[in-house]
């Protein structure tokens, strides 16, 4: 049977009603779980938020892991047919979703640490602002040289892809380190529409804080690896997670080197579970040979098995 990784994205992907068309579907119990774990109203952020609001940091991460982990309980019993789970990964707030799917985080925990994770990111974001932009067509040396500009105040926090690396910092650091890209000829830069320099020191008040929250977690040992971000590699323990997940916070996603760790896993297909098609668009440049396919709807579950051994993704 062909290796499969699963893979779910992060904070980007949200968008309105991304609930609509899971909300009858009997996967929706799940979103009436989550409601009971966290004591927060979840379903309307996915049915009735509009685009204002789901910009919020906080707002935006709950709907991507909850849309997500629809996706996946729909998807589960067809990936699981089509071959061999060798591994998952997730980009961002998405390591805490394949941290559920792996098993490594019963259901209600993942649910908590999603909520605190993101109350967490939202309070360091309105108290020490900051921004982040994609340099494209950028090598990692030449972020850091961006960057170099303002080295107190602008750091790399995503090696995406091969061409796509995301700067991030304070408003003033970030337009010296942006302007320095465009000196020493980045051919775009895109400032993103996010509420907060993520992965970036900034983030440490955030770091420090879910790091209580993380110690009284129930994780788990999984039988099938998750590759952290902050190191790009698959791990089985569940001792180690805490200090990942917090890190992660403050250290650069390296997801450029996590997608051919994946294949070195066995991983011939990626699978990427929840909204939009991100990482699917990146493991197009990264890993061109690997079969890639999106279950971003319920209508997308069959194309898991359908879908023809070759790079083209099945939705999107």
């Amino acid at each position: 049977m062909t290796g499969i990784a699963v893979i779910f994205p992060g904070q980007g992907a949200q968008a309105p009603q991304l609930g609509a068309p899971w909300a009858d579907t009997p996967g929706w119990s799940l979103v009436e779980r989550a409601e009971k774990a966290t004591g927060e109203r979840l379903a309307p952020l996915l049915l009735d938020a509009p685009a204002d609001d789901l910009a919020r940091t906080r707002e935006a991460q709950l709907v991507v892991f909850l849309a997500s982990l629809l996706a996946w309980d729909a998807a589960e019993a067809a990936v699981r047919s089509a071959g061999d789970v060798v591994a998952f990964a997730g980009h961002s707030l998405g390591q805490i979703t394949a941290l559920v799917a792996a098993g490594a985080l019963p259901f209600d925990d993942g649910c908590r640490l999603a909520v605190a994770r993101a109350r967490h990111t939202q309070d360091a974001a309105d108290a020490r602002p900051g921004r982040l932009a994609a340099l494209l067509g950028a090598t990692v040396e030449q972020a850091e040289d961006a960057c170099s500009a303002a080295p107190d105040g602008c750091w790399v926090a995503n090696d995406n892809a091969p061409g796509q690396v995301v700067i991030g910092g304070t408003p003033e650091g970030l337009e010296a380190g942006t302007a320095r890209a465009r000196e020493i000829g980045i051919r775009k830069v895109l400032a993103l529409n996010v509420g907060g320099a993520f992965h970036t020191p900034l983030m440490q008040p955030a770091a420090d804080a879910f790091a209580t929250d993380l110690a009284a977690a129930p994780f788990a040992d999984t039988a099938t690896p998750v590759l952290s971000n902050p190191d790009a590699r698959p791990y089985h323990d569940a001792a180690g997670w805490p200090g990942r997940l917090a890190d992660q916070l403050v250290r650069p996603v390296r997801w450029r080197d996590t997608m051919p760790a994946l294949v070195a896993l066995g991983a011939r297909t990626f699978v990427e579970v929840g909204p939009g098609s991100t990482l699917t668009g990146m493991a197009k440049r990264a890993v061109p040979d690997v079969r890639l396919v999106n279950v971003a709807l319920p209508g997308d579950v069959a194309g898991v098995a359908a879908a023809p051994e070759s790079s083209e993704n099945a939705h999107g």
